[in-house]
């Protein structure tokens, strides 16, 4: 669905012209007065208004003021005579996104709705953040079609006791699903192990426990977390790194629904249910000999696939809000928001680690971050798509590099200096506007964020 966009003009042919450009990107409603703006304002939600500074009824300057008094504010640009270009510098003080001198082409105001567009759904996200840190919901994050089709199986699969294998890369929140499901059945412990981080030996005492007298120092019987977890969920992470020795043993537990301890012929029963996850092919491995396809079957019995965190980035705003949360709650940080400019970055940002290193990164912004609000500037530089080290190359390359790093420093301290204001900052810098309007959108900079 197209961006709703108000446009108040109150010279006829201006305003056929102008509607007409816009048409073809937004959906427009024109109108050719302010006291009609207005009440359109109060009907209706908009995601740009485009407003004349001087026509009947009602100002520009009150539209303005209409607009952002709403619960969900439309970015407002002003079009207004070279003679009133002061008054429209002071309405973006007073919350304007930005204003066009006329005269001016009809695709230059085009260009500057789709920008004031764009900074609508950022700072909407960047609220929805806060709401969401605000709430501090606890359990599965998401409200993705892939995040309510994994919370469908969570669901169903919650409160049977049936094993159940998650598989998906690593940093997705595989964990996080097996706690879900065992707070879906709502009994028992949740005990988590990872297959890969214990010896072998070690692992199978673990797992089943010892008999007294099973060897040298047993002097006592001790339950393994196959009984420790009764009941409840037994979480065996990395499943692919199980030793094929201890692989027997399980899937003997999985057919039977007993265990026998490390020197003990009786067997004991156990109701745990096992969770098993694996960022791995278990085919593959099985095909290559290095899993026991029997013990794969049992575990497979139900499977929860957990999608990358660029399949759900409608989640990145929950998933954010979380994060700071329990940044919050953990080291006793103060941020409380993530800033527009900032929020696009992350939804720009690739994510090879998934949901775990979009936490680490939240949290070491939030540790860095003397305020309330975090930047663009406190996240890593390959967040932003920038490398930690350059790359070899030609000379022209390693230039460019330089003036990407420089330019990143640059254009923030320049509109600091000019408060926000293109046209002033373009004349600063030596170029046109609009050119100074493709670098900002180039590099990430808003200047919303420095006005007022």
């Amino acid at each position: 669905m197209a961006d709703r966009v108000l446009l108040a003009e109150d010279r006829d042919n201006l305003r056929e012209v102008l509607a007409r450009a816009l048409g073809r990107t937004f959906d427009v409603e024109a109108v050719a007065d302010g006291a009609t703006a207005l009440a359109r304002l109060a009907d209706e939600r908009w995601v740009v208004v485009v407003t004349d500074v001087r026509m009947p009824g009602a100002t520009g300057n009150e539209v303005l003021a209409a607009a952002r008094a709403l619960d969900r504010p439309p970015e407002v640009v002003m079009m207004t005579a070279y003679a009133d270009v002061p008054s429209a510098v002071a309405a973006t003080k007073a919350g304007a996104y930005d204003y066009l001198a006329k005269p001016f082409e009809p695709d230059d105001l085009v260009r500057v709705v789709g920008r004031a567009a764009e900074r609508f759904r950022l700072v909407n996200r960047a609220r929805d953040l806060e709401a969401a840190l605000s709430s501090g919901d606890a359990g599965f994050v998401g409200s993705s079609p892939a995040a309510s089709q994994l919370r469908r199986l969570i669901d169903r699969l919650g409160p049977m006791p049936v094993p159940v294998l998650i598989t998906g890369e690593a940093g997705t929140g595989k964990e996080v699903v097996a706690r879900e499901l065992h707070r879906k059945r709502g009994q028992g412990q949740f005990i988590a192990v990872n297959c890969g981080a214990v010896a072998e030996n070690l692992l199978e005492v673990e797992l089943f426990g010892v008999a007294r007298g099973a060897y040298p120092g047993a002097t006592g019987d001790r339950p393994g977390l196959l009984e420790l977890a009764a009941g409840g969920t037994l979480f065996l992470d990395d499943i692919h790194d199980l030793p094929t020795s201890l692989q027997v043993k399980l899937n003997r537990v999985l057919e039977e629904g007993e265990s026998r301890r490390v020197g003990d012929p009786e067997p004991r029963r156990v109701d745990t249910r096992v969770v098993s996850a694996t960022p791995r092919d278990l085919d593959a491995l099985v095909a290559e000999g290095r899993f026991r396809q029997d013990l794969y079957y049992r575990l497979r019995l139900a499977t929860i696939p957990v999608p990358p965190l660029r399949e759900r980035r409608e989640d990145l705003v929950l998933l954010a809000a979380r994060f700071l949360h329990l940044a919050s709650a953990r080291y006793g940080t103060s941020a409380r928001r993530v800033s527009p400019d900032a929020l696009a970055v992350l939804e720009a940002a690739p994510w090879p680690g998934n949901v775990r290193e979009l936490r680490h990164v939240l949290e070491e912004a939030a540790v860095q971050c003397e305020g309330d609000t975090i930047d663009a500037s406190l996240f890593p530089r390959t967040v932003a798509g920038m490398p930690t080290e350059a790359p070899p190359g030609t000379w022209r390359s390693a230039q460019e590099r330089a003036i990407d790093a420089a330019a990143r420093d640059y254009f923030p301290a320049l509109l600091r200096r000019m408060a926000g204001n293109v046209t002033k900052a373009a004349i600063e810098a030596g170029t046109e506007r609009e050119t100074l309007h493709r670098l900002l959108r180039r590099y990430a900079v808003d200047p919303g964020r420095y006005r007022g």
